[in-house]
């Protein structure tokens, strides 16, 4: 009979994971393909919101469902820089678009699904971390949901901005129409502008809704 029991509730547990994987993909996907929702438009390049469902998936449904939230983000961010909205740069996110004589490469992949998959395995792991460091304070989940948030946020940036530094970086200068040896000032800067609000924005959202969903999956944070 406990046996039963048993088989019963892992089955439900695991219908409810594969019900909520489901529905953060369902957010990633309409956050990448609705205007203005996943990809802020800054005209310089593109601010990033949709790495938030990836880093809250990865809390509540562990390291290897974030990586495949990541890898949905990343399918994604592909699609659009290939068919829907590319722009001078899309060659780094995509092997499948050239402008002029710069193409895209296997490295686009790298560029594109690396960072992304990262993101909540980072972000579940510093939350993890962070909890344990804070779990006699009160408010210490709020610390740790903060600390995610901002992991997770920079985890895409500075390993995407990375990527296209060592793995696209003459391209990349010609593309933006800057010196080469003035791109790596270029980079930090939007690391500095763009990176940097991101972070903030992702520590706000994930603290936010995650005490809202940890009432729903307290067991999962515990």
């Amino acid at each position: 009979m406990n046996n039963e029991v048993g088989t019963i509730n892992y089955k439900s547990e695991t219908t409810k994971e594969m019900v909520l994987t489901a529905l953060f993909v369902a957010i990633i996907i309409a956050m990448a393909f609705i205007p203005y929702l996943g990809y802020i438009p800054l005209g310089f390049m593109n601010a990033t919101t949709i790495h938030i469902p990836v880093i809250l998936g990865a809390l509540f449904l562990g390291p290897k469902r974030g990586a495949f939230l990541g890898g949905v983000f990343g399918l994604t961010s592909m699609i659009n820089n290939t068919f829907i909205n590319p722009s001078i740069t899309s060659f780094v996110f995509s092997p499948f678009y050239s402008i002029g004589q710069v193409h895209g490469s296997f490295s686009s992949i790298i560029v594109c699904f690396v960072p992304r998959i990262m993101i909540g395995v980072v972000a579940y792991y510093v939350f993890r971390i962070v909890s344990r460091l804070f779990k006699k304070l009160r408010g210490g989940n709020i610390i740790a949901f903060a600390c995610a948030g901002v992991a997770g946020s920079l985890t895409n940036t500075l390993l995407v901005m990375s990527g296209i530094y060592f793995l696209f970086g003459e391209s990349y200068a010609t593309a933006k129409g800057i010196a080469l040896d003035a791109l790596y000032g270029f980079i930090l800067t939007i690391i500095g502008t763009v990176g940097i609000p991101e972070a903030i924005v992702a520590a706000i959202l994930v603290t936010a809704i995650g005490k809202v969903l940890s009432n729903v999956f307290k067991q999962k944070l515990s």
